[in-house]
Order: structure tokens, then sequence, then C-alpha cells
């Protein structure tokens, strides 16, 4: 089986974020690979522990971004493709255009996996695009899934009940929580990941022109904290037209 996973680098759940001019900052901390991203590389390493194959893993980023290339190969990945590219947070279009250019350029494939969403931006945009790109189904927010023959089956939450579906090779699925759990990369894994050749590409080689961030962050704040309660007073009638009242005119909800 050729499968192919689709990887990015985000910002360090664990550490301690800071908010300092507009702009998220983990000091102090290094980047890793998109929590999402771990298991759908890890569903890809079990399928070819089942069945054999070859997996790759590609990402699009600056040259930093070659360490979560590096993390999947030591997990079990036999090969990794590194897009070059500077200014791709911020548009979806471009990174779904350069994954799905990759992925065609490979001739052919049967699966194609990656998280559900990234940690950092949360729009669960670019895989479900490059499936679009590369004219295949997809399955979203995996759960669970099997491969047998040609044919997959995949299981998702769905309101406290599971939701199956199956479909036919070649295939787009993005990973859930609760699909696995993710290896530690061994020592000798990452040993060997250290010596083995990354591929690197850029927009140009892929034919695919560079429009710059399509999405600009106007601004970015805090939560504000939660106030104190208010016990509205009175009989039920007046609590209800004082509820109401805040709910129109103080929190603008009605």
């Amino acid at each position: 089986m050729d499968i192919v996973v689709c990887v990015k680098q985000t910002f360090d759940t664990e550490a301690k974020i800071s908010l300092a001019e507009g702009d998220l900052r983990s000091d102090g901390s290094e980047p890793i690979m998109n929590p999402y991203d771990e298991y759908a590389v890890e569903a890809a390493i079990r399928l070819k522990e089942a069945s054999g194959g070859q997996i790759t893993v590609v990402t699009v980023g600056p040259e930093k971004a070659q360490d979560v290339l590096r993390t999947a190969l030591a997990m079990g990945a036999d090969e990794a493709v590194w897009v070059d590219e500077e200014t791709s947070f911020g548009s979806e279009r471009l990174v779904s255009e350069a994954l799905a250019a990759v992925i065609r350029r490979r001739g052919s494939f049967d699966l194609v996996l990656a998280g559900n969403q990234a940690v950092d931006d949360g729009s669960g945009q670019v895989a479900v695009r490059t499936a679009e790109l590369l004219g295949i189904a997809h399955i979203g927010a995996a759960t669970g899934l099997s491969v047998t023959g040609t044919r997959l089956t995949a299981q998702r939450d769905a309101d406290g009940d599971v939701e199956v579906l199956e479909g036919e090779l070649p295939l787009l699925v993005t990973a859930q929580q609760g699909l696995n759990e993710p290896r530690y990369p061994s020592l000798i894994g990452i040993r060997k990941a250290a010596k083995k050749p990354i591929e690197r590409v850029t927009l140009e080689d892929l034919g695919v022109a560079s429009a710059g961030a399509q999405l600009e962050i106007a601004d970015v704040a805090l939560a504000p904290g939660k106030a104190a309660g208010v016990i509205l007073q009175g009989d039920t009638p007046q609590r209800v037209q004082e509820l109401v009242a805040a709910l129109r005119d103080t929190h603008k909800l009605l």
C-alpha cells in the first residue's frame, strides 16, 4: 500500500503560551508535529505493519519544518518531502495546492492521511481541499480505521454513537483524537532518520503560483475573564423580564 501522510509543524501544546504585541509566543520551547498529524502517522505505520507498503510524509513550511519530517521518519515512515515555503501560514489554498502537486507527482497512491485540524489555526480546510484537488473522496475525523484489499472502513464519533463509513481506495482520511496512541520514536529510529535524505521542492518546481497569505490576522486577544454571576431578585415574571433585558441590552444575545 502506498500511503502519503501530510504533516505540519505547530507550537508545543504543553508549552506556556504568551501574548505579546498581538502575536502568540511560546518562548523557550521547540515547535512540534501537530498532534492530530501524529495520529495520522501512527495510523499509516500500523497499516504498513499489517499489510506492508510505503509511507511518504510531506510538509509545507520553512526550513525548520523539516524537524517534523525527521520525527515521522524516526517513527517509521520511509520517505519525506519538504516543500520549501516561508509564507504558507494563513493560505490553505496554497498549502493544499502544494500538497496535491507533490502527491500527483508520485504517479500513484492508495491512501492519503492527515490530521483533522491543526492546533495553531484550527481551520480544518487543508486536507479537504487537497482531496478535492486530487479528485478523490475523503472521510473526516476518523477514530477507527482498517483496510481490507481496496476497501477502507472508518469509524467516527456521532453524538455519543459510532458512525461507520466505507469507501474504495484511493481515499483521503483525516485523523481525530482517539484513533490511536502515537508511538515514541526509538533511539535507533532517530539515528536512522538523521541519515535519511529529505527531498526539497519549491512551489516553482511544483508549478504552483504563490499568492502569499490569503488570511490576515487583524487582532489576537486573551479571552475575557469570567464575571461573577448575578442572582435575579423578585417574583418569577420580574426575574424573566430582567433576564430578557440583560440578554438583549447587556450581552447582545437577542
